[in-house]
């Protein structure tokens, strides 16, 4: 059991030497669209729902 476990650390180690981080720059912009893609979400889902909403009042 315990040589398994060390295997398996090592084997992580071995894989994480061959990751590729991102830059600065590169997270940065990369955060900047996921924060922008879900503030459209949220807007579109908004409308949607307001819509929604005014149709089921003027229904019943």
């Amino acid at each position: 059991m315990k040589e398994k476990i060390i295997n398996f650390v090592n084997d992580v180690v071995k894989e994480m030497k061959k990751v590729t981080w991102p830059t600065k720059d590169e997270l940065k912009e990369s955060t900047s669209i996921v924060i922008v893609v879900c503030l459209l979400l949220a807007a579109f889902t908004y409308v949607i729902d307001m819509t929604v909403t005014q149709i089921l009042k003027g229904i019943f």
